[in-house]
């Protein structure tokens, strides 16, 4: 029996962090025993918000393999490919955005935030089709799963309603992908702000040195009221402990803490501590095996080159039914 498949990716805009840990590269993990896997590192979506300074990108390529390396992604069980490597994927985004409105895609919130936050008074087409660019780049392998953030959930939506209408259209050629998000829909970021996010620069990359993740845990935001140590603390919504809860192994640690916080019997220097010593347990062996492979010259552009390969023909059967069912094939057989 032939196993579903599953697409998803990142952008290379520099290292990992322990936001997209717990947000996606964690299910990935479990899902490539399950799933035929295809991770895509996305540069042509890059462009969508950004035209400087492009000449960081092929760095920044390696970093995201080499992330996805260190976590324990396995590119003998998953492709993993560079989207600009696979030329149909451009092909597949001009036909499905024949069958998407403006008015649809300028709904989509996660645009709508972009746009806000980068102050983007007149956005490109790229960046209103950015769903759409996603949407071939899942149903171009013809992926039933896709597992991203909380926040790219309504970009898979447009992937499925852009499948549907194919269908209804042109004849059953695609499955309708769905959402696979992580047990933490978003990490709340080391300022306390929403999430973690490299733009924002509130975040811990797998690959921090331990002196760097000690020094940014002990400028965590924690609970502003608690002035003195002898002052009972909250714990709930409080970021220190949000990331005990996810990633110190003590768990009878962690709740004694919690106790002594509410009751004003411990700092939160001694409480940033435990966390600094806790992640730095966490992402020790992710370091270790960055380290690893970047000592092999030559692995992670093979990784790539495999992976497009395989990425490619995926995409040229799926291209030549797309062609097919709407009739323009003709001059291709």
């Amino acid at each position: 029996m032939q196993r579903k498949r599953l697409l998803t990716g990142d952008r290379p805009t520099g290292k990992l962090h322990l936001g997209h840990y717990v947000g996606t590269l964690e299910n990935r993990l479990r899902l490539q025993e399950e799933y035929e896997c295809f991770f895509v590192i996305a540069d042509y979506h890059i462009l969508t918000t950004r035209l400087e300074d492009l000449d960081e990108i092929e760095g920044n390529i390696r970093d995201v393999v080499l992330d996805y390396l260190s976590v324990g992604i396995d590119p003998n069980k998953s492709a993993i490919y560079l989207q600009s490597l696979v030329p149909e994927v451009s092909v597949l985004h001009l036909l499905f955005s024949m069958l998407i409105s403006i008015s649809r895609l300028e709904r989509v919130p996660t645009l709508k935030e972009m746009i806000r936050g980068l102050k983007i008074e007149s956005p490109s087409y790229g960046l209103l089709g950015y769903p759409v660019l996603q949407t071939a780049d899942i149903l171009m392998v013809r992926a039933n799963a896709v597992p991203v953030g909380k926040d790219q959930f309504p970009h898979v939506e447009v992937a499925r309603e852009i499948a549907r209408r194919f269908n209804t259209l042109f004849g059953p050629v695609f499955p309708e992908p769905e959402s696979i998000g992580g047990e933490v829909p978003l990490l709340v970021g080391l300022d306390g702000r929403t999430k973690m996010s490299k733009s924002l620069g509130n975040v811990i990359y797998l690959s921090e040195p331990p002196e760097s993740v000690a020094r940014k845990v002990m400028g965590m935001y924690t609970d502003p009221r608690r002035v003195r140590a002898d002052i009972p603390g909250t714990v709930e919504g409080n970021p220190v402990f949000i990331y005990h809860d996810l990633f110190n192994k003590d768990k009878k640690e962690v709740e004694a803490l919690k106790q002594r916080y509410r009751t004003g019997k411990v700092g939160d220097v001694e409480v940033k501590q435990r966390l600094a010593a806790a992640l730095n347990e966490f992402i020790d062996p992710i370091r270790q095996r960055r380290a690893y492979f970047e000592r092999q010259p030559g692995l992670v552009d093979q990784i790539i080159r495999k992976g497009s390969e395989k990425a490619q023909r995926e995409a040229r059967a799926t291209l030549h039914a797309v062609l097919k069912a709407m009739k323009l094939d003709s001059f291709r057989r």
